[in-house]
């Protein structure tokens, strides 16, 4: 059912009978026909030939009577096709009754490590922590629906020397008195009163350098108090996934801590290379092709001189558990993209170790920042972090506030539901549909229109469809056969035949703002559609058949946003 295979497919054949070797046709949708073809320019210097006599070869070569409607050569050697209205009313008829909208499961699935949120333990999340969360949600939701085996790896930062400090100052505060206090949330006021105990008492601060011993060692009070700290961390982290709609739950912390034991081991194997070198400080490799400013090699610290290990070794660890253990060919890292080059040098190791081989595959999913109106860093009026619980509150308080403007006559418990989506869509949506390793800037006002590429808007199309069949009489709709007659729905079919060639694309590149893009453009075709082409007013087939195309567009809206995580309610 994908409209722009079925057509490159096609062209392709002909291509490599005139040109004596696979060819790719180049077929993209175009604003001079529904598609075109530009592989005939490429292909000239190759052949010696005008690349209008080889584009017109092709054509004298291709089989399309049953796709298009028109075919010619443009231009210098462009090959237009325009798909015929038969032949989208019978791609359309077979995605309407697919329940997977003609998107096929992965012939090969893989199994895939998602590694994204990170929140560290006793620190409350912040809106640092909101893109890797929503980034990394939309690439399980989408890779699981493609039928991969996704595995969530939330990588807490639960382990190390600030929890000497923290340790003691639960101490100080009685076991009872610091779980009530990280029971309410309250995280960031414990992590900085240890912290400001720590600077200030030269008692306090020897007391946490040797709880970090105990720690290490494993004693047996510590390790319990150590959990407790973990334990109503992580459940405060699981109400923030909450409210933001995400799929990650308990099962999914996999913290520093969980991979202590692999440490020894992973060192000892990297010594038994030949990779491990000693730089005095502490035990280093250096990855071939990084340099520092002074031309240097860059060291990959493993193991410190104290004993201790660097932040390499446990990420070294991750990889080498998550291939060799969990069979993972597809190694996702949703992180800033600060953090590229230390990925890229961890990746590097891996692989010479024998950790990171072929068909394994580890890809940094970098992201910009999120920016304030004045151009920087966004965060709060006294100038500290922004608290995401606060600003997905706000998301939800303003989306109240527009929902009974907008309706009034909505009741009070449908206004909280409709809130709730379209808050927090907002929230997602601003974040997804900028090209991701670009900074965007947080404006309240723009995330929440109804007018333009946002999540409400989308949101509002998804809802005005199905006000449609309300209004209709009709409960349960079941689609029959589609026929395409007039322009504007022709140009809505072209938009919902593409949604398996989107998706295919995210699926490789995980570029979320190419979806939302997408169903940004499908429901402004829909717009154009539903005010050309007369649905309930017309009758018999061309009413069914219009009822169809609004139910199939509604169908993907769902599906399209539910990949990125946003919520559609039928009523707004």
């Amino acid at each position: 059912m994908d409209l722009e295979k079925l057509l490159a497919d096609r062209l392709a054949q002909a291509f490599s009978a005139v040109a004596g070797e696979p060819v790719d046709p180049v077929v993209r949708r175009s604003q001079h026909a529904d598609y075109q073809s530009d592989a005939a320019l490429s292909l000239a210097r190759r052949l010696g030939r005008p690349p209008r006599d080889i584009a017109t070869e092709v054509l004298g070569r291709v089989e399309l009577a049953d796709l298009c409607s028109a075919v010619e050569v443009s231009g210098p050697g462009f090959i237009n096709l325009t798909v015929a209205d038969p032949a989208l009313g019978i791609l359309l008829s077979r995605m309407a009754a697919d329940t997977r909208l003609g998107v096929a499961v992965s012939a090969a699935p893989e199994t895939v490590v998602v590694d994204y949120s990170a929140p560290n333990v006793a620190k409350e999340m912040h809106v640092g922590h909101l893109r890797s969360t929503v980034i990394g949600d939309a690439a399980v939701r989408l890779l699981e629906w493609l039928g991969h085996r996704v595995i969530k790896a939330n990588h807490l930062g639960d382990w190390g020397t600030p929890f000497g400090m923290l340790i003691e100052h639960l101490l100080d505060l009685g076991e009872a008195e610091a779980a009530h206090e990280l029971s309410v949330g309250d995280l960031d006021s414990f992590y900085k009163a240890a912290r400001a105990k720590f600077d200030a008492d030269d008692t306090f601060k020897e007391r946490a350098r040797r709880r970090v011993v105990a720690l290490q060692g494993g004693d047996e009070l510590t390790l319990r108090l150590w959990r407790l700290l973990v334990a109503e961390s992580e459940k405060y982290f699981l109400t923030v996934y909450d409210q933001l709609d995400v799929l990650l739950t308990e099962r999914d912390f996999y913290g520093e801590s969980y991979y202590n034991d692999m440490l020894a081991p992973v060192t000892g194997e990297l010594d038994r290379l030949g990779l491990l070198r000693d730089s005095g400080d502490a035990a280093c490799v250096f990855p071939e092709g990084f340099t520092g400013r002074d031309g240097q090699p860059l060291p990959i610290i493993v193991r410190k001189r104290d004993g201790g290990y660097g932040y390499a070794a446990t990420d070294l660890a991750a990889i080498r558990h998550r291939t060799r253990d969990l069979g993972a060919t597809r190694l996702l890292y949703v992180v800033g993209l600060p953090q590229r080059q230390h990925f890229e040098m961890v990746y590097a190791v891996a692989r010479q170790a024998g950790w990171l081989s072929p068909p394994a595959v580890a890809e940094h999913i970098g992201f910009g920042s999120i920016l304030g109106p004045d151009g920087r860093m966004l965060r709060s009026r006294a100038g500290g972090s922004i608290k995401l619980v606060g600003l997905l509150d706000e998301a939800v308080t303003r989306a109240a506030d527009l929902a009974r403007q907008k309706n009034p006559d909505l009741p009070e418990a449908a206004v909280a539901d409709v809130a709730r989506a379209v808050g927090i869509g907002a929230v997602k949506y601003a974040d997804l549909s900028t090209d991701r390793i670009k900074d965007y800037v947080f404006d309240w006002q723009r995330m929440l229109s109804l007018d333009g590429n946002t999540a409400p808007y989308l949101q509002y199309a998804h809802a005005r469809i199905r006000s449609i069949f309300r209004r209709s009489g009709i409960e349960q709709f079941t689609a029959g056969p589609i026929s395409i007659g007039h322009p504007a729905e022709h140009a809505l079919a072209l938009e919902l035949v593409n949604f398996g060639t989107v998706v295919t694309v995210v699926e490789q590149t995980l570029e979320f703002h190419r979806l939302a893009g997408y169903l940004h453009t499908l429901a402004a075709t829909f717009s154009g559609f539903y005010e050309h082409c007369p649905v309930l007013r017309a009758t018999g087939e061309v009413r069914d058949s219009r009822l169809a195309l609004c139910d199939l567009t509604a169908r993907v809206l769902h599906r399209g946003l539910y990949l990125l995580g946003i919520t559609t309610p039928d009523r707004m």
